[in-house]
Protein backbone atom coordinates (compact mmCIF):
# COMPACT_ATOMS: atom_id res chain seq x y z
CA UNK A 1 0.00 0.00 0.00
CA UNK A 2 2.87 2.39 0.82
CA UNK A 3 4.49 1.73 -2.54
CA UNK A 4 1.36 2.44 -4.23
CA UNK A 5 1.11 5.89 -2.47
CA UNK A 6 4.63 6.62 -3.24
CA UNK A 7 4.35 6.00 -6.76
CA UNK A 8 0.90 8.75 -6.84
CA UNK A 9 3.26 11.09 -5.52
CA UNK A 10 5.77 10.72 -7.78
CA UNK A 11 2.92 10.91 -10.36
CA UNK A 12 1.79 13.91 -8.52
CA UNK A 13 4.99 15.81 -8.55
CA UNK A 14 5.73 15.08 -12.39
CA UNK A 15 2.51 16.55 -13.45
CA UNK A 16 2.52 19.83 -11.00
CA UNK A 17 6.70 20.00 -12.76
CA UNK A 18 4.67 19.18 -16.49
CA UNK A 19 2.24 21.73 -15.46
CA UNK A 20 4.40 24.51 -14.85
CA UNK A 21 6.37 24.14 -17.76
CA UNK A 22 3.72 24.37 -20.25
CA UNK A 23 2.26 27.31 -18.08
CA UNK A 24 5.59 29.37 -18.89
CA UNK A 25 5.22 27.63 -22.82
CA UNK A 26 2.11 29.06 -23.24
CA UNK A 27 2.28 32.44 -21.25
CA UNK A 28 5.89 33.12 -23.41
CA UNK A 29 4.47 31.56 -26.64
CA UNK A 30 5.88 34.75 -28.79
CA UNK A 31 9.54 34.35 -26.93
CA UNK A 32 9.64 30.66 -27.83
CA UNK A 33 10.26 31.33 -31.22
CA UNK A 34 13.82 32.39 -30.56
CA UNK A 35 14.04 28.69 -29.54
CA UNK A 36 12.68 27.32 -33.41
CA UNK A 37 15.65 26.08 -34.98
CA UNK A 38 17.08 24.68 -31.47
CA UNK A 39 13.71 22.22 -31.49
CA UNK A 40 13.13 21.09 -34.50
CA UNK A 41 16.57 19.85 -35.00
CA UNK A 42 15.97 16.71 -34.72
CA UNK A 43 12.92 15.11 -36.52
CA UNK A 44 9.70 14.33 -35.68
CA UNK A 45 6.21 13.40 -36.14
CA UNK A 46 3.25 15.61 -36.09
CA UNK A 47 0.45 13.19 -34.83
CA UNK A 48 -2.12 16.63 -34.66
CA UNK A 49 -1.23 18.94 -37.41
CA UNK A 50 -1.87 22.04 -35.70
CA UNK A 51 -5.27 23.19 -35.71
CA UNK A 52 -7.33 25.73 -34.84
CA UNK A 53 -11.17 25.59 -33.18
CA UNK A 54 -12.78 26.68 -30.34
CA UNK A 55 -13.16 26.29 -27.22
CA UNK A 56 -16.00 27.32 -24.56
CA UNK A 57 -14.81 29.20 -20.99
CA UNK A 58 -16.30 28.76 -17.82
CA UNK A 59 -16.54 30.46 -14.68
CA UNK A 60 -18.04 31.14 -11.27
CA UNK A 61 -19.62 34.72 -9.88
CA UNK A 62 -17.10 35.70 -7.23
CA UNK A 63 -15.32 32.14 -7.74
CA UNK A 64 -18.46 30.40 -6.08
CA UNK A 65 -21.67 29.78 -6.87
CA UNK A 66 -23.02 28.04 -10.47
CA UNK A 67 -20.86 27.43 -13.29
CA UNK A 68 -21.77 29.26 -16.14
CA UNK A 69 -20.58 29.79 -19.87
CA UNK A 70 -18.61 32.83 -20.23
CA UNK A 71 -17.96 32.50 -24.05
CA UNK A 72 -16.01 31.05 -26.61
CA UNK A 73 -12.54 31.31 -27.30
CA UNK A 74 -10.04 30.61 -30.21
CA UNK A 75 -7.32 28.20 -29.43
CA UNK A 76 -4.57 26.13 -31.48
CA UNK A 77 -3.42 22.63 -30.76
CA UNK A 78 -1.17 20.23 -32.31
CA UNK A 79 0.66 17.08 -30.92
CA UNK A 80 4.11 15.90 -31.75
CA UNK A 81 6.02 12.32 -31.04
CA UNK A 82 9.60 12.30 -30.84
CA UNK A 83 11.88 9.83 -32.55
CA UNK A 84 12.67 8.59 -29.07
CA UNK A 85 9.36 8.29 -28.01
CA UNK A 86 8.37 10.96 -26.00
CA UNK A 87 4.85 12.93 -27.10
CA UNK A 88 4.04 16.38 -26.59
CA UNK A 89 1.03 18.47 -26.67
CA UNK A 90 0.67 22.15 -27.39
CA UNK A 91 -2.39 24.51 -26.87
CA UNK A 92 -3.07 28.00 -26.91
CA UNK A 93 -5.42 30.51 -26.86
CA UNK A 94 -5.11 32.71 -30.54
CA UNK A 95 -4.15 30.95 -33.77
CA UNK A 96 -0.69 30.44 -33.77
CA UNK A 97 -0.36 27.44 -35.30
CA UNK A 98 3.86 27.41 -35.39
CA UNK A 99 3.60 28.37 -31.76
CA UNK A 100 1.36 25.74 -31.01
CA UNK A 101 3.97 23.38 -32.82
CA UNK A 102 6.46 24.66 -30.82
CA UNK A 103 4.96 24.37 -27.45
CA UNK A 104 4.43 20.82 -28.34
CA UNK A 105 7.96 19.97 -29.10
CA UNK A 106 9.30 21.76 -26.05
CA UNK A 107 6.70 19.47 -24.20
CA UNK A 108 8.04 16.63 -25.78
CA UNK A 109 12.03 17.62 -25.35
CA UNK A 110 10.94 18.05 -21.56
CA UNK A 111 9.70 14.24 -21.14
CA UNK A 112 12.78 12.95 -22.49
CA UNK A 113 16.31 11.98 -21.05
CA UNK A 114 17.54 15.36 -21.66
CA UNK A 115 15.00 17.11 -19.79
CA UNK A 116 16.93 18.96 -17.45
CA UNK A 117 19.01 20.43 -20.60
CA UNK A 118 15.70 21.46 -21.79
CA UNK A 119 14.88 23.09 -18.64
CA UNK A 120 18.02 25.22 -18.06
CA UNK A 121 18.31 26.77 -21.62
CA UNK A 122 14.78 27.08 -22.84
CA UNK A 123 11.93 26.85 -19.51
CA UNK A 124 14.41 28.79 -16.98
CA UNK A 125 14.70 32.02 -19.45
CA UNK A 126 11.50 32.19 -20.84
CA UNK A 127 10.09 31.67 -16.75
CA UNK A 128 12.48 34.75 -15.54
CA UNK A 129 11.07 36.67 -18.80
CA UNK A 130 7.72 36.46 -17.45
CA UNK A 131 8.59 37.22 -14.32
CA UNK A 132 9.91 40.22 -14.97
CA UNK A 133 7.28 41.07 -17.67
CA UNK A 134 4.53 40.60 -14.16
CA UNK A 135 6.80 42.75 -12.39
CA UNK A 136 7.32 45.38 -14.88
CA UNK A 137 3.05 45.33 -15.01
CA UNK A 138 2.69 45.21 -11.48
CA UNK A 139 4.71 48.17 -10.95
CA UNK A 140 3.10 49.90 -14.15
CA UNK A 141 -0.26 49.25 -11.88
CA UNK A 142 0.74 50.64 -9.22
CA UNK A 143 1.84 53.85 -9.82
CA UNK A 144 -2.26 54.35 -11.05
CA UNK A 145 -2.96 52.75 -7.23
CA UNK A 146 -5.86 55.16 -5.20
CA UNK A 147 -5.49 54.87 -1.65
CA UNK A 148 -8.85 55.44 -0.18
CA UNK A 149 -9.21 56.51 3.67
CA UNK A 150 -12.19 57.83 5.94
CA UNK A 151 -11.52 60.97 8.05
CA UNK A 152 -12.89 61.41 11.29
CA UNK A 153 -14.25 64.80 12.55
CA UNK A 154 -13.26 65.84 15.90
CA UNK A 155 -17.28 65.18 16.68
CA UNK A 156 -18.25 62.81 19.10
Amino acid sequence: MQETQFSFSKEYEAAQKRQAWLSVLTQQSSALLQYESQLKAESYDLLRTPEIGMAMVKGKTAGEGQIFNVGEVTITRSAVRLKSGEVGFGYLIGRDKKASELIALADAYLQSENAENWQKTVIEPLRLKLLAEKEALAAKVQTTKVDFFTMVRGED
